[in-house]
Formats: C-alpha cells, structure tokens, sequence
C-alpha cells in the first residue's frame, strides 16, 4: 500500500471524471478500484464510496473495507452473485459522492528519529525547519491497513515529497513515526519498513481489545505537535 500521491483535480467535477473498475476478488468478493495510483481524488472517492455503502446496504454485503484508492466488498454467495452485485455496485456510484469525517486528533510527537536529520538535508532544510513544515498542515487519514493499526496520513505539499529508503530496516518499535511519499504514517506494532523514521510518539492506534480496534479511521483529520 506504500503509494506514491500524484497532483489531482479537485472538486465534484474532478470525482465525475472517475469511472470505478470492479472486478472479482476471489469467489466471494469485489473490489471496486478508483484509480491505478494514489491522488487525492482517487482517495476520497474510495472513503466517500465506502461510507455510502455502509449507510445505503447492499442485500449480501457482508463487509466494506476501504483502502488507498479501492474499496473491497465481500458477499456472501448464498444472498446474491458477482454479476448481480456488480451492477448494484455500479449504480451505487453517482460521480459526485462527498463525504467528510467530522473526527479530529491532536498527535504528540518526539521528532528524534534517526533519519530526521537525513530528510531535512535532502529537503535543503534545518531538521527544526522540516519538523515545523511537517507540522503546519491538517492531514487527512488515508487509510489504515498494512499492519494492525498502522495508519497512513497524506497529503503532505510538494515541498515534502521524498521516496522511502533504499533499504527496509528488519523492524522499527511501535510508535514509529514513519515518512515518504507524500505521507506521515504511524507505526502501531513493530513491523519491519522502508519509511524513514523521523519520530516515535505514545499515541497507539490498535487495541486488540477495544472495538472498534483502531482509534484513528479512514477519513479522520489529523494534527501533528511536536513535544520538546
């Protein structure tokens, strides 16, 4: 899912121009694909779908999980079938669904991680400098997925834009704050990445015993503060 964003249109005219590809996933499932690489178009287009398929129930559905730019739709066989259910799919698709989340988070960051001072260089910044242009705009959670509670933040200007690593480090520690592409991602269990790690913070987005288990959805606002 580590997706580089690219420059978008945006607005309902933008989401017009979006024709969705549906195809089959398995026997049991359909994924609905709004575009071949990450914009913010493509994005919202997925979430805003995904929310009008949990208010607006397809008969068989039996569960909707938006991701970057695709929403997977699982069904079960027995209710309806692939053909009848991608029809339904197609017509559930106006061109013009819009849909905010109204959850914001403040994040607490310690921006001490041991690729700080490399990204700020290769962005031609102070690290003080690079941590407050990080900070100055409201994210948008993108997705969340990859690993249990990691979460993807986009989008960040194209000031900030810079690939991942050439090498993945075998693990980080949960809380790592993790940066590439466009996007500030959160660390929510140890896992093993390419993203440069800028940070670590407290806040854990997965808890196995809650529900549901992540606090941060797809959609949610997101405000990062530095601690110092």
């Amino acid at each position: 899912m580590e997706q580089s964003p690219k420059t978008a249109a945006h607005g309902p005219l933008a989401r017009r121009q979006i024709k969705p590809e549906i195809a089959p996933l398995g026997d049991a499932a359909l994924l609905v694909r709004f575009g071949k690489s990450l914009d913010d178009v493509a994005n919202r287009a997925a979430l805003a779908f995904a929310a009008q398929l949990e208010t607006d129930a397809i008969a068989g559905v039996v569960e909707v999980v938006p991701s970057l730019v695709s929403v997977l739709v699982r069904y079960d066989p027995a209710v309806t079938d692939r053909i009848r259910l991608s029809g339904e799919l197609a017509l559930r698709w106006s061109g013009e669904a819009s849909w905010e989340s109204t959850r914001s988070h403040r994040i607490a960051v310690h921006f001490d991680g041991p690729d700080l001072v490399e990204v700020a260089m290769t962005l031609g910044v102070r690290p003080e400098d690079f941590v407050q242009m990080h900070n100055d705009s409201e994210l948008r959670v993108l997705a969340t997925g990859f690993a249990p509670g990691f979460v993807y933040c986009g989008f960040h200007g194209a000031r900030l834009i810079l690939p991942r690593r050439t090498t993945v480090r075998p693990r980080v520690p949960a809380g790592s704050v993790l940066f590439a592409a466009g996007q500030t991602a959160i660390a929510a269990t140890e896992i093993p990445t390419g993203w440069h790690v800028i940070g670590h913070t407290q806040f854990r987005n997965f808890d196995a015993s809650a529900e549901p288990p992540t606090r941060l959805q797809a959609g949610d606002r997101v405000i990062f503060e530095a601690i110092h």
